[in-house]
Formats: C-alpha cells, structure tokens, sequence
C-alpha cells in the first residue's frame, strides 16, 4: 500500500521547500498509481506522469503557476530574512501603526526599530454617528466599557493615549500602516486617513490580502517574523487620492444613511484597492430584509442550527475558519456579538452550562431563533436590543434600513 500523501499545513506563511519536495515523491507514485487525492488538477498532457508534473501540481496547491515561481517565492522569504531591507531604509525612524498589539511581539525578533502604535478601537462594532471628536470618543469609550467589561477610567485612558500618539501622525518623518483586508483593518485604515489634515513627508502602507501558501489568512498576526521581512518591501507609498477616498469613505460610514456608504462599497476603489470589498462586507452587517439578522448573526445561528447544540467556542472556530467571508472578529468580539441574542427579552439563542467559561457553554436555536433563521419572523420586529452599524442605528419596532438580496440598502417601514 502507498503511504498517504502528507496535508500541506502552513499557517504562518513559511512553506518548507524540502517538506514539498517529499510530498511531490510522494504524489507522483499516487500519479502513476492512479490514486491520487481529487483535489489535484488534472494533468494537461496524457503521457506517464513525471515528476516535474508532481511538483507542478503541488505548486498549484499552494497558489503558484509553477514550480520555479514556489521555489522563487520561498528564495525570496529566505533572502529578506538574512537581509532585511528595514536596515538600509533608516527604520529605526520609522513609526508603525497596527489596529491590534498582535505584531508588536514579531516585528521586534524580525529585527525592526521603529516606534510601534496601536489604535484599538473595535469600528466594526457599536455605534460610530458622525460626531465632533470628543463626544464620539466619549461614546466608544463607553461602549467598549459595557461590551467587554472593562474598568471605564482604563478604556478612556487607553484611548487618549492612542488618540494623542494619533495627533502627531501629521508631522511624522515616516509612518507605516500594517493592515489587511478585513472590516476592521480597513475601517482603522481609513479612520487614521481621514484624521489627517496634511501628507506626513513619509506615509506608507502594507496591506495584504492573501499570503501565498496559507489556504486561511486570518491576518498579519498569524505570519512568523520572516514574513513580516518579506513584506516590508512591498510597501507603498500613499497619496492625496488615498487621503481623499479615506475622508469620503469615513464619512459614509458615521452618516445616519448607509447609501452613500453602499456606492463606496460597489465600486472599485484604485487608492485603497481593499478598501470597497471591506466596506461591503461590514454593510452585510445591516439587517437582511428578509430575516432582520446581520451576515454575522445568520452564520453564528445556522452553525448551531446545523449541529443542534454546540459549544460557544465552536461556534466561533467554526466561523472563523471555514464560514466567514472575511474573517474580522476576535473572540471576545464574537461573544459580545452574540450576547444580544442570548440575553434579549425574546431570545434567539439558549446559553447552558452558564457555570463554564462563555466558550465551553453550549448553545442550542429557541423556537424563534428557529423562525427567524428560517425567514418565518423578522428580529428587529421581536425584543431585539439596539444595534448601530457605523452610523446606522437600528431599533426594535421602528422603520430602519435593511439590505436587500442584491445587497443594497432599502428603507424598510415599521410593520403595522
């Protein structure tokens, strides 16, 4: 019998070549044995397999149009690791800007100098109306606050600190922005855009969509230090056109009306070419017409749905790793997320084990979460709590805006 062809398995973006190489061996005895896994392309020519044909099928596995492009994309990690180009770009100057702490850790053994920031503030959740800059701060901080349990005084302190290192983005000599293609990248992307009132002499970004070999991306976050080296290069620099679209597009997002931000979303955007992808998905965050639930919502509960009764933190995996279009939620986001439909005076979702920590308690659909799911109630007409989307703010029993199957916003009229 043939031994089994060993799963390609990269998360963090460095692909073994010599791991390849044997797993090529080993799909080219499955190729002449005619046991090959179905996922493989079929072979483009009808004579005996060799191995360059493996090799060529393992490259495209991965993402490659060949073999030599894989080997020269693993090269490439390889020589930006023993060289960092950081060094002669002057880094050590440089100020890096993250919506999360998560690259602090990697950028650092990789070997980057620069100063390192953070703005936190979750955008793609809770309310974000169109406010002068310290109501509106007021108000996140206070949100934040309730969703996830903290000490008020510390989020207000967190955030003066970010909003203060924020303010000197103007007259900074450099600055990198590290994103990727999810809402709540693109929504900080362009939250630190619009805040800008003049081009600091030196504004660049790494944004990235995909990392060749990882079949999941989830973020940056996941990459090892090596591919953070690898990455650096591929910066570019940004311009008055991204400034603009990032003021038009912040704007959009806080306005009491998504239709300004639903434009945004449909059209191609070449200054921030991630930028209409994310603000559509996070418009999926708007009621569906049809069900009263946002995209989050209907995948959480037809995961449950699917497997009857699941555990909190199941759920979230399964979300996360097979379901979600654009991966963009932390699990604490994730719970706060759900918690409305668990705790609402008519709930969609039946929390048990309540003893447990919140992701090992089981989740199971209530007679209306099954109604709901199914279209056969609307949510929004039943208890639902209050629920903004950026400046969107949708209430229980009141007319709101909804999306419609071609998503695209429609005002949909209190029921009578």
């Amino acid at each position: 019998m043939l031994a089994a062809l060993p799963p390609h398995i990269c998360h963090d973006g460095r692909i073994n070549l010599e791991h390849q190489r044997k797993r090529a061996k080993t799909l080219l005895r499955h190729l002449l044995a005619g046991t090959a896994p179905a996922h493989f392309k079929p072979l483009p020519h009808s004579r005996a397999p060799r191995l360059a044909d493996a090799q060529w099928l393992i490259a495209q596995e991965l993402g490659f149009a060949s073999w030599p492009r894989l080997k020269a994309h693993v090269d490439a990690i390889d020589f930006a690791a023993r060289n960092p180009g950081f060094e002669a770009d002057d880094e050590a100057r440089s100020v890096h800007w993250r919506c999360g702490n998560d690259i602090a850790h990697t950028l650092r053994l990789a070997g980057f100098k620069g100063a390192f920031h953070t703005f936190i503030d979750p955008l793609c959740m809770g309310p974000v109306p169109a406010l002068p800059a310290q109501p509106l701060l007021a108000l996140r901080n206070d949100y934040i606050s309730r969703v996830f349990g903290m000490p008020e005084a510390d989020v207000a302190r967190r955030s003066a600190e970010e909003y203060a290192a924020l303010a000197q983005l103007d007259g900074c000599p450099h600055a990198v922005l590290w994103c990727e293609a999810d809402a709540y990248d693109q929504l900080f992307l362009i939250r630190v855009l619009a805040g800008i009132e003049q081009l600091p002499e030196c504004l660049e970004l790494i944004e990235i969509s995909q990392v060749p070999g990882v079949q999941r991306f989830i973020g940056i976050g996941q990459l090892a230090p090596d591919l953070l080296a690898w990455l650096w290069p591929q910066r570019r620099r940004l311009d008055e056109a991204a400034l603009a679209l990032a003021r038009r597009a912040w704007a959009a997002y806080c306005a009491p009306s998504p239709l300004a931000w639903a434009q945004l979303a449909h059209a191609p955007s070449p200054a921030l070419p991630l930028l209409a992808p994310a603000l559509l998905r996070q418009l999926q965050e708007l009621p569906g017409l049809a069900d009263g639930l946002s995209l989050t919502e209907r995948l959480a509960l037809g995961i449950v749905a699917e497997a009857g009764s699941l555990a909190f933190g199941r759920v979230f995996a399964e979300l996360m790793g097979r379901r979600e279009p654009l991966p963009y939620l932390g699990d604490q986001m994730f719970h706060a997320l759900m918690r409305p439909l668990i705790d609402a005076p008519t709930p969609l979702l039946f929390e048990a084990d309540v003893h447990l920590p919140w992701p090992q308690r089981s989740l199971t659909l209530t007679a209306l979460g099954q109604r709901v799911l199914a279209g056969d109630a609307y949510w929004l007409d039943q208890a639902a709590p209050e629920r903004w989307v950026g400046g969107v703010r949708l209430q229980a029993g009141l007319a709101h805006w909804a999306l419609d199957a071609h998503g695209q916003p429609v005002w949909r009229h209190q029921p009578s």
